[in-house]
């Protein structure tokens, strides 16, 4: 089993800019993305808590770019536990180019959410859900995850 939770994904033209590289946003909707997904596929209790008054705030998000890609580059982003607090979670993400000629990283990213609960006006922090501690664990970098 790897050790990261994998998406893939195709650029698409709507995702590039003026000089056909892929637009730096675009990075962080994919964070967006493969977190999302992991909690379909992973934790879909979560998903379940998240509907009634579970919330995931992001508190911090970036991301360093080391190659460029174009449309119709093929793309797996890599989701990583970096640390897992009481209430927050800290992923990476890898930006890994797929090619007939092996693996480019291309760009890594990092993302900090925390878990919080309560009405919009009066929310707090609230623990990490226990079944998304369980879901995270395989994916925890040297071991940091609780």
């Amino acid at each position: 089993m790897a050790d990261y939770y994998e998406i893939l994904h195709t650029v698409g033209f709507e995702e590039t800019n003026l000089v056909g590289n892929v637009y730096y946003v675009n990075y962080v909707r994919w964070q967006g993305r493969c977190r999302e997904m992991f909690l379909k596929d992973k934790a879909p209790a979560v998903l379940e808590e998240v509907r009634h008054d579970l919330k995931l705030f992001t508190l911090k998000v970036d991301c360093e770019f080391y190659a460029e890609i174009t449309a119709f580059d093929e793309l797996s982003i890599r989701l990583r536990l970096e640390e897992l607090t009481q209430t927050q979670i800290q992923f990476t993400f890898d930006y890994v180019h797929l090619t007939d000629e092996g693996e480019r990283l291309v760009a890594r990213g990092r993302q900090r959410i925390a878990c919080m609960r309560g009405p919009n006006t009066a929310t707090v922090p609230s623990r990490v859900p226990e079944q998304l501690r369980e879901a995270l664990a395989p994916y925890a970098v040297n071991g940091k995850g609780e």
